[in-house]
């Protein structure tokens, strides 16, 4: 989508002016992993128009491969409005105009497939499965395991605004059950399914091999199959793994999620252990936090990665502000 953010705090009503940028789920994680240094691909499908055409020139600028990108002739560029608080708070507002856009045209008989099935892993959002019929056909499609399929990491990212009726927790937790990888903050989960803490959600969602919890400030917690981990047991077949994020001085609360899942996945293609894929998203996050918008230029790898090696004392005592992620800035501890 185009994403337009306020000018300044308040009700969408007051708001005077916006600044057009890009936004969606999967695009994000796609840029914030090309601009990582891996190799992404975006596949979708914009309207004929001038929103797709920056789209398709800003997600390209990243790195990204947007060559399986579709152009819709009749149907046109999906665009939302925000206030520029945190979806949290009590106020903000989330104005979507995606109803018969391009996007939500998607469906199996129009996507090209292979160009989903040559990466290493297949990431998709639950945001798309909302959007209509054919793109939940298509979701529903891309879930179901078979041989040859990538890792398949799914974000649940609950919208309740997007769905038509009450169908939509009950599907999220159908597709989240054919992935891989599962990404689910502690707060959507109560909010679709009724279920509190990661061990709730995780009896709920047994099929996964890593469940990745997001706890706000508490940090993030993931229950990961030991024969997956290549670890010991835990509390039956499952080793649970949490770690907190370093204080963050947040410029604007927002693009937070997509980044941590961005930074999990760097560091899973890298084969690195859970507490450091779990550190490289809380830094990806770290980095999105301390700009405006919802994408940043991350960190450099070995920037990132000194940090990521620091000891429980270190690594908590770090406090990270606009800035932080060039090489030449210097990181404080409070």
């Amino acid at each position: 989508m185009v994403t337009f953010l306020p000018a300044r705090p308040g009700r969408l009503a007051d708001v005077p002016a916006f600044e057009r940028t890009i936004g969606g789920a999967e695009s994000n994680v796609a840029c914030a992993l090309a601009a990582a240094g891996h190799t992404a691909k975006w596949v979708s499908r914009v309207g004929a128009d001038g929103f797709g055409d920056h789209l398709v020139e800003a997600i390209g600028s990243y790195g990204v491969d947007v060559r399986a990108v579709r152009r819709d002739p009749v149907r046109p560029t999906g665009i939302y409005f925000r206030t520029a608080d945190d979806r949290a708070a009590d106020g903000h507002e989330v104005l979507y105009y995606r109803a018969g856009s391009a996007a939500s045209a998607m469906s199996p008989a129009n996507v090209p497939y292979r160009d989903l099935r040559g990466g290493r892993i297949l990431h998709l959002s639950g945001i798309t499965a909302a959007l209509s019929d054919d793109c939940l056909a298509l979701m529903r499609d891309l879930v179901v395991r078979w041989s040859s399929r990538p890792l398949l990491s799914f974000d649940v990212n609950y919208r309740p605004g997007l769905w038509r009726g009450a169908a939509g927790p009950r599907v999220l937790l159908d597709l989240a059950r054919g992935a891989d990888i599962v990404f689910v903050g502690e707060d959507e989960a109560e909010e679709a399914w009724g279920l509190r803490g990661a061990a709730a959600i995780r009896d709920a969602l047994p099929e996964p091999d890593v469940l990745v919890v997001k706890l706000g400030r508490g940090g993030a917690v993931v229950m990961e199959r030991a024969d997956a981990a290549g670890e010991g047991f835990d509390g039956g077949d499952t080793t649970a793994t949490l770690v907190r994020p370093p204080t963050v001085d947040v410029v604007a609360p927002v693009g937070a999620g997509d980044a941590f899942a961005a930074g999990f996945l760097s560091a899973t293609l890298r084969g690195l252990p859970v507490r450091d894929r779990i550190r490289h998203g809380h830094l990806m996050a770290a980095a999105v936090l301390t700009v405006p918008g919802d994408l940043t230029q991350p960190p450099a790898r070995a920037h990132a990665d000194r940090l990521v090696a620091l000891d429980d004392t270190g690594w908590g005592r770090l406090r990270l502000g606009p800035g932080w992620t060039g090489d030449d800035q210097e990181v404080r501890t409070p």
